[in-house]
């Protein structure tokens, strides 16, 4: 035997008599379903099951998953610490618990079992048909799953787990890799569906190797800001749903609960006939919701004008202002401009922009927008305002909240667009014209 090319056989004198011969090394946990070689199989006869898909009883979660979890899908719930990673697995875990006649495994690697029976019977959560598992040992955590075949396997958290025939320490890059990849073969030939939490960087990206999100089939975000008892979990990607969905929780002293209505959450504080205050509504995912947006302005004393922005992006911001100079001939090289989307939310959409400007002249001219005034709107760098998608959804939500006006772009006004009748429209093709709507008394804000 030799492990490179030779020749002449060492032993015999012979040349050309060394054949090469596959070796397939066993090891141990990884026996039986991972190792079965794969059938060819026709895609037009692959079979489809419309019971796949099976709801956790949390619907904000099922509703960024898709519609709920997928039979052999691998899921992975990122996120800092304290936002509330663990409480959303163990409602998860009860969730589909209840639905199902299969057990449910949570495996528990950063805290013991006596830790999570305190956490559950804090959250008053019903606790049959859940088994806990602390352990961190990949090898030892696939028996007890092969052994069991249970409807759903919890991970908290990847870091922890390790592989004993790798030197590395838990939570390294050869180590989060490897038991990742071993999850992922165990979820796809069973097949069950595996929750796997992991943790964040400061800068907020997933700890670990990039190949982690590669591996899996969704990756979630749950986030949430110190300061407010509220966390949205995020899909970033999603083989099985929509990639931008977002779901909405609420933390209390039982748990989370799911906010269905986004824009009461969000519009909860908000007070009237205040200036620099406007309304937008926007698209997370599938879902239409109303956020407020804030612009504190105030002349500066320094020669370079403040500009901050929490919410939105600064760059985009810094151009929309520029936008408003040198369009709309509104004054703003001499102040401080302070922008904030209330509630911590960030929003990427270009259908902000108009919020934005309409809340600066609101703060520069001390006039309010009016409060039932909504508006929305792409603004290009000639000041023209740009249509913007599923305008329907954005104006259904608007009546719902009670609000009665709202600006819209002139190119998304067409015969066929189902407007609700207590709402009434105002195309504005320029920045200009938005302004006037919105602002009749613009005298301050002029040069």
């Amino acid at each position: 035997m030799a492990i490179k090319w030779q020749g002449r056989c060492h032993d015999c004198g012979q040349w050309n008599s060394l054949v090469e011969e596959p070796v397939t090394l066993e090891r141990k946990g990884l026996s039986g379903p991972l190792l079965q070689a794969g059938a060819l199989t026709p895609l037009s006869e692959v079979s489809i099951e419309s019971s796949l898909r099976s709801g956790t009883g949390v619907p904000e979660f099922d509703r960024v998953l898709g519609g709920g979890l997928v039979e052999g899908s691998l899921v992975l719930v990122g996120g800092p610490p304290g936002t509330g990673k663990s409480t959303l697995m163990l409602q998860v875990a009860e969730g589909v618990a209840k639905r199902q006649p299969r057990p449910v495994l949570y495996v528990t690697g950063e805290e013991s079992a006596q830790q999570t029976r305190l956490r559950a019977d804090r959250l008053g959560l019903r606790q049959e048909g859940i088994l806990l598992l602390p352990e961190v040992n990949v090898d030892v955590i696939v028996e007890h799953v092969q052994r069991l075949k249970p409807a759903l396997v919890l991970i908290d958290s990847i870091q922890t787990l390790f592989r004993p025939e790798i030197g590395a320490a838990p939570g390294s890059v050869s180590q989060v890799r490897e038991s990742a990849a071993t999850l992922m073969r165990l979820a796809k030939s069973l097949p069950v569906t595996v929750l796997l939490v992991g943790h964040v960087t400061k800068d907020g990206s997933l700890a670990g190797p990039r190949v982690l999100e590669h591996l899996v089939d969704t990756v979630l975000y749950f986030e949430g800001e110190g300061l407010f008892n509220y966390r949205v979990l995020k899909a970033v990607k999603n083989r099985f749903g929509p990639s931008s969905e977002v779901g909405i929780f609420e933390m209390d002293g039982t748990g989370l609960r799911g906010k269905p209505n986004a824009s009461e959450l969000f519009l909860a504080y908000r007070q009237s006939d205040v200036p620099g205050s406007c309304v937008v509504p926007i698209m997370e995912g599938t879902r239409a919701c109303l956020v407020e947006v804030q612009a504190l302005v105030s002349t500066t004393t320094y020669p370079m004008p403040t500009r901050r922005s929490n919410g939105v992006d600064h760059n985009r911001t810094a151009v929309l202002l520029a936008v408003l100079e040198r369009r709309a001939r509104v004054h703003v090289t001499g102040h401080d401009v302070f922008v904030n989307v209330v509630g911590g939310l960030r929003v990427d959409e270009p259908a902000l922009d108009l919020g934005i400007l309409l809340a600066v002249a609101s703060g520069i001219s001390d006039v309010a927008v009016e409060r039932n005034t909504a508006c929305l709107g792409e603004v290009g760098l000639g000041g023209e305002l740009r249509g913007v998608d599923q305008l329907d959804k954005r104006l259904s939500e608007c009546a719902q909240a009670g609000f009665t006006r709202c600006l819209v772009p002139a190119r998304n006004v067409q015969p066929t667009l189902q407007l609700p009748k207590q709402l009434e429209l105002l195309p504005v093709a320029t920045l200009s014209d938005a302004l006037e709507a919105a602002l009749p008394v613009r005298t301050a804000v002029r040069r």
